[in-house]
Parts: C-alpha cells; structure tokens; sequence
C-alpha cells in the first residue's frame, strides 16, 4: 500500500563548520525533526559522512527514518546531494572525497569540525578542509554516487553560489542527475519560470537547516510503497503510482 512520506532531505549538522555548533547535534536534530511532523531526513554535511551513525542511532525507535548522505563540492564547486541505502557504499564514497580532498581547515576562519556521538558528545574534531572543493569533476561525483547505488541531486539550483546553474550556467547535457533540488526561498512555479532549461528534471525541495529552527520548513512528500533508494527513485521518474508532491 502506498503512503505520504514527508522528508527534508538535506540538513547539516556540527560536523558542517557553517552551521550553529551549539544546536545541530545529532540527538537536537532528530528532536527537531520529530516536532516538525516528519518521516524522513538525510544528513547532508559537506564532503563527509561521519555524524550519520549517531542520527541513526537516535531515531530508533522514533518511526523518523534517517537516510545517509553527503554534500559533495566538485571542482567546479557545484554542490550534489548523495543518498544512500546502506552505511557502506556511503562511507565508500566518503572515501574517495576524503582522497581528493586538499588542504586542512582553518578554524579560525571557517569553524569546528565536529564528529559527534548519539549522545551529543563530541568524539573529535575533523582536520580536513570539508567546507572546500574536491578536485573531482561534476561528472565524476554523479557517476561515483550511482557507482555506490546512490541518489545524486543538484543543491540549490536557485542560488547564485554553489548551485550549478550559478556556478556554470546551465545544466550539462546527458549528466545524469537523479533530480534538482530548490531552496526554501523560492517556490516550485517561480523557480520553473526561472529556470526553464530544468524541465525534464524531477524537483525536490530541502532546508539545508543550519540551525535547528530550519528543519522542515521545507519539505517534499513522496508517495512510496516504503523508504528506500528504489521506490524514491520510483517517485521521481513518476512510475508505478509513485510520485513526489510539491
């Protein structure tokens, strides 16, 4: 039987060294999210995945499933959204970003890096430069996160920084992107009509929440069977009754 489920798909946490490091703790995230009336999230932090682990830790037993993910910055410094399944093709992936990852974090000028346990406590402080770009490719990233059976998603394609319609323009023919995702700051109509070359792309939105107010503010309903890669896949080619509401 198919049901709604409502998911922000694209929340950091401290481990992110742009967000409010005395809120996005795992356990305050999975709070959040729970009061906000959702059914998914994906901790989405930039170029790692290691505070995925605690939020899964804290949402058993909630009914909030917590998908994995990673917000990779290519070369370009074009932010994609992989999701994944499984913990391992998910730390698979944050391998290879780790390898093509130059350069040490500034704290000073760019925050911590916070790896965190379910219970909120802090079990180290990451070195790298996780706020920069990789030197992989576009091309490169959205092949690495199907190579590992993931979803790969364009972040913020409305925003001037970091999106790929800002930082390059258009969208490369044939990249094969499983869909665009646009911020809470503009709607689906407007977004539609500003960007006319993403018609043949599925639309999601997310809040990127950097501080706990953010999460679920907006949000996207998938209408699947159960939560998995397949049937959110399913609902965003439109196939077998599956569908994303806006």
């Amino acid at each position: 039987m198919l049901k709604k489920y409502r998911a922000d798909l694209h929340i950091h946490t401290i481990l992110s060294p742009c967000t409010e490091l005395t809120e996005m703790f795992p356990h305050s995230i999975i709070e959040q999210a729970c009061y906000a009336d959702l059914n998914i999230i994906a901790i989405c932090d930039h170029n790692s995945c290691e505070n995925v682990a605690a939020a899964r830790k804290v949402a058993l037993n909630t009914g909030l499933v917590v998908l994995g993910g990673i917000e990779i910055a290519s070369r370009e410094e074009v932010h994609v959204l992989g999701l994944f399944d499984g913990e391992d093709e998910m730390l698979r992936v944050q391998e290879v970003v780790y390898d093509h990852l130059p350069g040490e974090n500034d704290e000073e000028s760019f925050g911590y890096q916070v790896v965190a346990n379910e219970k909120d406590e802090m079990l180290e402080v990451n070195k790298r430069l996780l706020i920069g770009a990789t030197t992989l490719s576009l091309e490169e990233i959205v092949d690495l996160i199907h190579s590992f059976n993931g979803l790969a998603i364009a972040s913020h394609i409305d925003r001037e920084a970091y999106s790929i319609i800002g930082q390059l323009g258009f969208i490369p023919e044939g990249l094969a992107l499983d869909a665009l995702e646009f911020s809470p700051k503009v709607g689906i109509e407007e977004v539609r009509k500003k960007f006319p070359q993403i018609r043949d792309y599925p639309l999601i939105t997310s809040s990127d929440a950097h501080y706990l107010c953010d999460i679920g503010k907006s949000s996207t309903t998938f209408l699947m069977e159960e939560v998995s890669r397949e049937e959110m896949k399913m609902a965003l080619k439109d196939r077998e009754s599956r569908k994303v509401l806006l």
